[in-house]
């Protein structure tokens, strides 16, 4: 008579054949779920080796939020001041890394692609990184900067970046430097023209004056800045904004607050 199967090798042979099934169904099931053909997978590795540089070189970059001027109803008095057009346009952050662009607002959100100009501009700085800042800004005829033209999209194309500081180059931070430090590298990064980038003029003298022709020129105000002071975020007793109240920025802000 044959000998029976032992019951331990059969026991064995089964366990073998569910755990093959098991590993068929987990296979199946992934490809079902993931919805990515099964060649694609050979790709992944790559993509998440190249997610995570840029992951890590993003987050090794130091951050830099804006320094906001503190309203003021009439210019500061004496001869430790510069003094600026304000411009009405969106405030920007210029970041340059690399081949690599971001034009960043107050909000964080990114305009690279929508002031190609701005972008081509800051692309072409003989660097290999920066952070400008600035406002963007589509001016008319008169050559006055008006909100309702960048805001249109129409003509966000020739929008141009008005720069008026400079937070780091090359790798080297700024904000420490004192202004006038900060502004003769960023006349110098800027010697070249370009159509897409401006330097913003400085004013010395007296506040009051200068204000006074700036509004009468239409402008939505001035910015005055201390000398000798660095560059902080957040709102800075070292830049006073004085707004021109017939400016239609002004009345824009007033009805907003209105409704």
């Amino acid at each position: 008579m044959p000998r029976a199967p032992d019951k331990r090798l059969a026991q064995f042979i089964d366990w073998i054949v569910s755990l093959r099934c098991a590993k068929d169904r987990l296979i199946t099931l992934g490809r079902l779920d993931s919805g990515v053909a099964p060649h694609t997978f050979a790709t992944m590795p790559s993509v998440m080796r190249e997610l995570r540089r840029r992951v890590s070189a993003e987050g090794s970059l130091p951050t830099f939020d804006p320094c906001l001027p503190r309203p003021a109803l009439t210019p500061p008095a004496g001869p430790g001041w510069i003094h600026e057009i304000k411009h009405d346009g969106f405030r920007i952050l210029a970041h340059r890394q690399s081949r690599r662009v971001r034009l960043l607002t107050r909000n964080g959100n990114d305009f690279a692609d929508r002031f190609p100009l701005i972008a081509e501009a800051i692309e072409a700085l003989p660097v290999k990184s920066c952070v400008v800042d600035g406002e963007a800004i589509v001016c008319d005829g008169d050559g006055l900067a008006v909100f309702d033209l960048i805001r249109s999209h129409r003509s966000n194309a020739v929008a141009v970046l008005c720069a008026f500081d400079l937070l780091e180059v090359n790798g080297e931070d700024l904000r420490r430097q004192m202004i006038e430090d900060r502004k003769r590298r960023l006349a110098g990064l800027l010697r070249l023209p370009h159509d897409g980038i401006a330097l913003n003029e400085t004013f010395t003298g007296d506040g009051a004056t200068i204000y006074r022709h700036a509004c009468a020129l239409g402008c939505e105000g001035i910015v005055s800045k201390r000398m000798g002071s660095p560059y902080r975020a957040g709102r800075s007793t070292h830049w006073l904004k004085i707004k021109n109240p017939e400016a239609p920025a002004v009345k824009r802000e007033a009805e907003e607050e209105w409704r």
